[in-house]
This record gives structure tokens, sequence and C-alpha cells, in this order.
């Protein structure tokens, strides 16, 4: 298998973008990595994730030194790119309206998410962590879409693969940080087995966001990294099976 495997959705694809919510097949990587990893904080080969990359640039079609994934820390930031960098930025969303350039981020479990507006040119793609998403990052995302003309009734934003609200089991401490952020937020959990803890649905709380910012669409592609073994990467699988490390899925979206 040559290719990199993508997920595509009608949205993006009516809107005449290259995309893809890369899955974790058609790579060359090995052993916890099997096989499409994109995530240069891993412990992977090198070799093999500048490989992976290529693979996922050619799909987009654009050049491998093209395809742009910031160094990304969990942040409400967004930057605007206009030119391939060397150094990452770090932040958790870039923007651009320059074709050619591929727009990318990792996810392991966190919301990834790509938006286009398709008359104004201009698209992003932001990781939207439970703390990216509590603290603004889709916002931002949004904002610097509107610097470079945008409008936000006319972004479509599609949220690949994240983890499930099946999937995600929280404590105390994180339903009360939400809570006392907003107290229709509560409405985002549901008690689990366990005492004392929720299961918290994440893709529809970034889907919450991005109503309230004004996007003119959205997605939820409704894929459960955790869950879904055969394709996706997941963080909180790989800790409770122990294991030293774990791959990232990669969503990236370009105008070409």
């Amino acid at each position: 298998m040559s290719k990199a495997i993508a997920i595509q959705t009608r949205h993006l694809e009516a809107q005449g973008v290259a995309h893809g919510f890369f899955t974790r097949q058609g790579g060359v990587s090995e052993g916890l990595y099997a096989s499409l990893n994109g995530g240069v904080g891993s412990r992977d080969e090198t070799a093999n994730i500048a490989e992976n990359r290529r693979r996922m640039a050619a799909h987009l079609g654009v050049m491998p030194e093209n395809l742009l994934v910031p160094y990304q820390v969990h942040s409400p930031d967004a930057s605007i790119v206009k030119t391939p960098f060397i150094e990452r930025p770090r932040c958790d969303a870039l923007v651009t309206a320059t074709p050619g350039l591929g727009l990318g981020v990792t996810g392991a479990d966190c919301g990834i998410v790509l938006l286009c507006d398709a008359q104004a040119r201009v698209i992003g793609a932001a990781h939207a962590g439970w703390k990216g998403a509590l603290d603004g990052v889709i916002e931002a995302t949004l904002n610097a879409m509107e610097q470079l003309g945008a409008k936000r009734a006319s972004i479509v934003a599609v949220l690949g693969p994240t983890i499930g609200p099946q999937s995600y089991e929280v404590g105390p401490e994180f339903f009360a940080r939400f809570v006392a952020v907003a107290k229709d937020y509560q409405s985002f959990f549901v008690s689990s087995q366990r005492d004392g803890h929720m299961m918290f649905d994440l893709p529809s709380f970034i889907g919450l966001r991005l109503a309230r910012a004004g996007v003119g669409a959205f997605e939820n592609l409704a894929l459960d990294t955790y869950a879904d073994e055969a394709r996706f990467f997941s963080y909180r699988r790989s800790v409770h099976r122990k294991e030293q490390d774990y791959g990232r899925q990669i969503a990236a979206i370009a105008l070409v």
C-alpha cells in the first residue's frame, strides 16, 4: 500500500479544496506507529515520518515541504501563514489564502478541524483538544480567517476523527473546570460507571463552539479514535495499555 489512506467529506469536496482526514493506514512506520504516523513528536524513525508526510502531501497535490504543521501546545492561538516555514510556530491552528500550501494538524484523540470559505478562498486547520476548545482556539481560527477576507457565515467546518463520548471518561476536577466557565456546559457530561466520574462529549462541545461563533455549516464525521484501532491512533488507548508511545493522525487541507 503506497498511498496514504484518507477520509474525505462532501462538505469540503463541494468547496473545491483538496483535503484529507488521514487514517493510520497507508504508511511505512512499524510497531506502535503502524503505519501512517504523521507525528514528529513521537519517537518513530524520522525517515518514516518524512515518507508518511510525503504521501500525505501527494494526496493533497502539494510539495512535501509545503505541508505545514505547527508545534502544537494545546493553546488558543492561530497563525496566518503565507509562505512555507522552517521553524514551526508554537500554536494550534493555521490559516492561509495562499494556493499550494497544505495546512495540517495532528491528533490522537483531540479534535482536528478543517475549515474553508470557498468564496473568499481562505482555509484553516485547527487542533482542538479539550483545553484548546475551552480556551478559544476555534474562535481564534475564525478571527484569523476573517483577517484574510473570510466571512463566518460562509465558513464550512468539519470535525475529523476524535475521541467519542462513549470513550472519554473524566474526573470531577475536569467537570468543575468546564462548569466554572459556563453552567450550560454541564450538558456535555453524563455519569459514568465509575463513582464520581463522567463521560465527556468533546465532539459536541466543539460543535457548540463553532455554532455559537457563527459558522455557516458544521459536520462531525463521528469517528471515535479510541474505539476504532484499525484506522486511528489513540493517546488514551495507549495509556490504558501502558504502551511507551503512540502515533498521530494528520488532518490537512490545501488550496490547489
